[in-house]
Order: structure tokens, then sequence, then C-alpha cells
């Protein structure tokens, strides 16, 4: 079984990485029916929240959208491309993309005009805040039935859905549109000039038997990766041993 690990070289990947990990973590809790798992839901909606509120990100996807349905329409009638999955594609690149042109205001602006909740975030802030003699309303809504709390947290993540959709799409075109390699740390270590590759992601991949995994650190100039021990106790210390992997260098 082979593992991955994906290391943005820009703050707009890591941004797109970072809020793909916390729409997976919230679908995740509101398919769950426990009061808990919808608490843990909201935690992560504000989570999302703070993630979205940068003033680029909307125009960023935007102009990153249409640079890519650009670069997609000029492989219409290649042979070696799919004319229905590219059809199909540059269809859902429109749609996400008026979807977000239609989102008016601020990203999350619905969330942060909602007193209650931005009461309940205030006070998530604080380790325990959110006990029910601190919050009897939250304390009522933890107790309602389980179809009425999903439905809440729907209606709340549901604006903040093209956002989703937009990154989904622009981080699948990163992995597919990937360089592959295979190599071998010497002693855990491996080192490699860039040479003006250019790269917005990297994609480490190793057996997951391999009880280590990979430190990365990268600029224009040379690429350095450190495989440590999964030691989850002691101090991080490089695993002396032969490591091979594959490294895919992803760009858009």
């Amino acid at each position: 079984m082979v593992i991955s690990y994906d290391f943005p070289l820009n703050e707009r990947i890591r941004t797109l990485l970072r809020l793909e990990g916390l729409y997976a973590k919230i679908n995740h809790f509101i398919e769950q029916p426990s009061a808990i798992d919808h608490q843990a839901a909201l935690n992560v909606l504000f989570e999302i929240l703070d993630v979205t509120g940068r003033s680029d990100l909307k125009p960023d996807l935007l102009q990153e959208l249409e640079r890519q349905k650009r670069q997609l329409a000029t492989l219409r009638d290649n042979p070696e491309i799919s004319e229905t999955a590219l059809a199909t594609l540059l269809n859902e690149i429109e749609n996400v993309s008026a979807r977000l042109l239609g989102a008016g205001g601020k990203l999350g602006q619905h969330l942060r005009d909602n007193e209650w909740l931005m009461g309940i975030k205030q006070r998530a802030n604080i380790p325990g805040g959110t006990c029910e003699f601190d919050l009897p309303s939250y304390h009522y809504w933890l107790n309602q039935d389980t179809a009425f709390r999903r439905t809440y947290l729907k209606d709340c993540l549901a604006p903040l859905l093209p956002i989703r959709d937009a990154l989904l799409i622009l981080l699948k075109l990163l992995r597919e549109n990937g360089r592959l390699f295979h190599f071998t740390a010497t002693q855990g270590s491996f080192q490699q000039p860039q040479g003006g590759r250019v790269a917005h992601m990297l994609r480490v991949s190793l057996d997951n038997a391999l009880p280590c995994v990979p430190e990365v650190s990268a600029n224009k100039y040379v690429l350095n990766i450190r495989f440590v021990a999964a030691n989850y106790s002691a101090k991080s210390v490089t695993c002396e041993r032969d490591i091979t992997f594959d490294l895919m260098f992803c760009a858009l």
C-alpha cells in the first residue's frame, strides 16, 4: 500500500489544500448522527470561515479557472484526448465559475452576520468555553433532533460550496498534471538542484510499511527531502536507511 504526501510550494496552493481538508472534515461530521459530531462540524465551519476570509481568494479562483478553461479549450480535436471528458470538464468549470460570480459580497458574510453563530465562535476560542452554562441556546440547539441540526449546518455551508467545487477542480488538474520520477534517498536524505523546474506542489509517495515520513524544504535552486523515523514520542531523527520513493512535480 502506498501513502502520498502533498507539499505546496506557494501560499495559494497551501490555502487550497487546507480548505480541501476542512471541507472533507465538515462533510464527514455533518453526515454523522450525534450532537458531538455536529458540534465538531460547527467548529470546522468556523475554520473554513477564517480561511476563506482572504479578500483575494474568490478572484484568484475565478482567474485560475478561466486560465485553465482557455488551456483546455486548445485540446479540442486532439485525437489523444476524449472529447466527451474534455467537454464535461469545461462545462464543470463554466458552472462553478458562474456560481462563484453569483456569490455576491464577501465570502461567508452570511455567517458573520449571524449573531448567534458569532457568539459561539467567540466562545469556541476559549478552552471549554461552549459549556451549557456559557451558551444555553447552543445547548438547546445540540439537543434538537439530528435532522434539524443537519439541515441547519447544510444551510450554513451552502453559500461556501462554490469555493469547495472550484478548488476541487483545480487540485484535480494540479495532481493530474504532474511529472513522475522514481528516486532513492540514500541514508534517508535526498537532494536535487531545481534547474529552473517550475512546480506548484510536490507529491511524495512511498510504501506505507516504511516506518518514516518525508520532510520537504524547497526553493527555486534546490530541493531537499529528509525521511524521519515515525516516532511519536521522541525528537525527529533521520531514518538512516535507503528509501525508495516516487516524486511528482505538479503544476497548473
